[in-house]
């Protein structure tokens, strides 16, 4: 699913709200979750799951073309954990 279909999805399920305040809704949950991983915070959503930032150390890597050795910096990148509830739901239980 796309946002442009999530916001369809819920103009839909809530037709009293106006498809641009459904628009601005979602942007500014994606964007307030952007902004708490970029300063390094943990974002939950009880039930859904938990966003986090991981870090990972600098290493020397491999060029798969060349096969050349290459230094590849330290990086953050974005982790999520699925909530038990969505678990279940996946698994059927």
């Amino acid at each position: 699913m796309t946002k442009s279909e999530l916001i369809l999805k819920l103009a839909e399920r809530y037709p009293h709200l106006y498809q641009r305040d459904v628009e601005r809704l979602v942007g500014t949950i994606f964007e307030t979750i952007s902004v708490a991983l970029s300063r390094g915070d943990r974002v939950e959503l009880r039930g859904f799951g938990a966003f986090s930032v991981k870090r990972r150390n600098a290493r020397t890597g491999r060029n798969p073309r060349t096969g050349a050795s290459v230094q590849v910096k330290a990086k953050v990148v974005p982790f999520f954990k699925t909530g038990k509830q969505l678990r279940e739901r996946l698994n059927g239980n």
